[in-house]
């Protein structure tokens, strides 16, 4: 199973670069990329780069633990798991909370246009640090705003060792048709929230929690029927499934650019503040979570797949993407933030030097992720699995490290 790995580290890199080019479509519009059809449809729903993460989590970490921790609950296990997950995710946004905090002091003292942030406070400070800013039915976002998904997936982290159990009876006891039906019901409620319009963030009556759970949860229920369509103790698929998952890996992206076209060219589905105010956010259109279970099916048929879309995502360029991706992730609203204010500075409004220093601040994005994973996100990684006697690199995680040593299989661990 371990094979699949290298394609869905390239995941990582789609999902992230979608939601940087989401967070763009202001500056992309000035310079007429959003008026490009179809292209302008697909940016514009691109966070569901964040649903996907929330969905490849669930999977990775099931095949990871699945047997680890499956079985039964163990307090060592569980705190060991945690810890390990705090160490993956803790320094960046430790690091970021705290500079996004300096950026907003400084513009602030830069510019003398003190802006209205309610959030900027000891107390939302504190709540952001131990990632429970998105908890509850009527969140506060600041700071690092992208850190949202991040408290719901520390969330998804916590229930993860109860949540697994019930995953290793389906695993033991239930059919492959059963397990199919789990992952439509475990959809439903996502589906349902979907459906509701007059909250664009989806924020509202527990919604972000809603969306991590049932992402977080059909993406593992995924992973054991990938596992169910793999020849017992076999790594690689019959060349029947394998066929039939690239075709499948083809098609679900497809859908997707479909769907994202048709809900952008309808006028129901599209915000009151799109369709009145041409200086507002650019929103995504209503009932776009609908696509959400077209990219885990895009998930399961990337594990399966050996050809196509799953080859182009294990070249090593696309996996070093996706090892960085997080830091890409966040970094990238901070970063462009002081590039935004920078050109505001030069008074740089327009034309070819506005393009081109947007095309300078994209490339700088990649090169500020890549800094962040060398300089703070491995090296405390490394150093907080050292600290509870756990290698610091896992054996299976050597494909997606550049710098392991080991020919073993990757995980996310």
């Amino acid at each position: 199973m371990t094979v699949f790995i290298r394609q869905l580290t390239g995941i990582r890199f789609v999902a992230a670069a979608w939601v940087l080019v989401y967070h763009l479509q202001g500056p992309l519009t000035v310079i007429g990329v959003m008026s490009i059809p179809v292209l302008s449809d697909v940016i514009r729903v691109g966070r569901l780069g964040v649903d996907l993460f929330f969905a490849l989590s669930g999977f990775i970490l099931t095949y990871t633990y699945l047997n680890r921790l499956g079985p039964r609950l163990i307090a060592g296990a569980t705190l060991e798991f945690w810890w390990l997950r705090l160490a993956r995710v803790f320094p960046v946004h430790f690091v970021m909370l705290n500079v996004a905090g300096i950026a907003v002091v400084a513009q602030a003292w830069l510019t003398g246009v003190e802006k209205d942030r309610p959030w900027l406070n000891p107390v939302d400070y504190v709540r952001q640090l131990l990632l429970v800013q998105e908890w509850g039915p009527h969140p506060e976002r600041g700071w690092n705003v992208v850190a949202w998904s991040l408290s719901m997936e520390w969330l998804a982290y916590l229930c993860f060792p109860l949540l697994v159990l019930v995953l290793f009876l389906l695993h033991k006891r239930v059919s492959t048709a059963v397990l199919v039906i789990a992952w439509f019901l475990v959809l439903t409620p996502l589906l349902v929230r979907g459906a509701m319009t007059g909250d664009p963030y989806y924020t509202s009556g527990w919604g972000s929690i809603i969306r991590v759970l049932t992402e977080f949860t059909a993406g593992a229920i995924t992973y054991l029927v990938v596992r169910r369509l793999l020849p017992d103790g076999q790594n690689d698929p019959t060349p029947r499934v394998e066929r039939t998952a690239t075709v499948v890996s083809i098609a679900m992206p497809l859908l997707v650019i479909a769907a994202a076209v048709f809900l952008g060219r309808w006028s129901g589905a599209q915000t009151l503040e799109t369709l009145t105010d041409p200086e507002a956010e650019p929103l995504p259109p209503y009932f776009h979570l609908w696509l959400v279970p077209l990219l885990i099916v895009w998930i399961g048929a990337l594990a399966l797949s050996r050809r196509g879309q799953a080859k182009w995502l294990s070249t090593k360029a696309l996996v070093l993407g996706g090892v960085v991706s997080y830091s890409l992730y966040m970094t990238h609203l901070v970063w462009f933030g002081v590039c935004r204010a920078a050109m505001n500075v030069l008074g740089i409004e327009g034309g070819i030097l506005y393009a081109v220093g947007w095309a300078l601040a994209i490339a700088g994005a990649f090169v500020v992720a890549w800094l962040m994973w060398r300089i703070v996100e491995e090296p405390c990684r490394r150093f907080m699995r050292k600290a509870v006697g756990v290698r610091a690199v896992a054996p299976e995680e050597s494909t997606v490290d550049p710098d392991a040593k080991s020919d073993a299989p990757a995980t996310d661990r």
